[in-house]
């Protein structure tokens, strides 16, 4: 399998990488900067597009390692933010390592008329993929931003899957509860996922996702920026392929206040390993 920049069926541009000593392999579209593939030296797939995506740049890509910047859900732009629906620029490349970069463009700036540069460097290493967003203020003024990366995970099935992590005893917004959301306490140490979600747990950022049908784990390793969590899953729509998938995203919630010439860092890894 050769690594570089290839080219899907509908015309968009994507970067390889692949693990030279593993054979370990990852994709990473140029549209969005985002992760779409990334399968271990086993040759097991962990990150999910869903089956209504559309792959021609017609819209973002729905799935993979998603950037939400400088917005997370609604607000006073588009949904989201707009890296998810931007050309990313390839600033380098190895066989096993890619850095893009976003910078304000006409269309952006009819938004967000702010002076940033945003790059986001993905190394496939031997035991696990490794993600860096790092966000700088090039202007004078400070700005405020929201970040996430509404990462979409493979499941053989959601009866197969259970999340564990640090949530036991923690409280969490249930956006599907109530009038409009409302606070909860998690009472589970392994949540399982039996209905539509949408939950904000703030805080917690030590997710791992361990399937019963494939026999593995993966660990979301937050180890700077990403505080917070998010599980969604729009549990029985057919059409977006729910049961294939859970969204466990890395989360900074609360908005960064970037003062010029200053920066921020989101360092999150994806790490296999065998369900015990």
């Amino acid at each position: 399998v050769a690594a570089g920049l290839m080219t899907n069926a509908d015309g968009l541009e994507y970067v390889k990488l692949v693990h030279p000593d593993t054979g370990a392999t990852s994709e990473v579209y140029l549209l969005g900067g985002v992760v779409t593939s990334y399968v271990d030296g086993d040759g097991q797939e962990f990150i999910a597009v869903r089956p209504d995506a559309k792959m021609d740049g017609s819209k973002p890509i729905s799935g993979g390692l998603s950037h939400c910047w400088p917005q997370f859900g609604p607000g006073e732009i588009q949904q989201h933010g707009f890296a998810r629906n931007v050309n990313w620029t390839v600033k380098c490349m190895t066989e096993t390592s890619v850095e893009l970069e976003m910078a304000p463009s006409d269309y952006t700036k009819e938004m967000w008329d702010k002076e940033f540069l945003c790059t986001f460097s993905v190394d496939l290493e031997a035991d696990q993929l490794s993600t860096k967003m790092f966000v700088e203020n090039k202007g004078e003024e400070s700005f405020d931003f929201q970040a996430a990366l509404h990462s979409y995970f493979t499941v053989s099935a959601l009866e197969n899957l259970e999340i564990s992590g640090s949530f036991e005893g923690k409280e969490f917004l249930n956006k599907l509860a109530g009038d409009g959301g409302e606070m909860q306490t998690e009472e589970r140490s392994a949540i399982t996922i039996t209905e539509e979600y949408d939950r904000v747990y703030k805080g917690i950022n030590d997710p791992v996702l361990k399937d019963a049908g494939t026999g593995k784990t993966l660990s979301v390793l937050n180890t700077a920026g990403w505080e917070d969590t998010v599980l969604w899953n729009p549990y029985g729509d057919e059409g977006m392929g729910y049961n294939n998938f859970v969204c466990v995203e890395s989360v900074k919630f609360d908005p960064v206040t970037l003062a010029g010439g200053a920066s921020w860092t989101g360092d999150m890894a994806l790490k296999p390993g065998s369900a015990e």
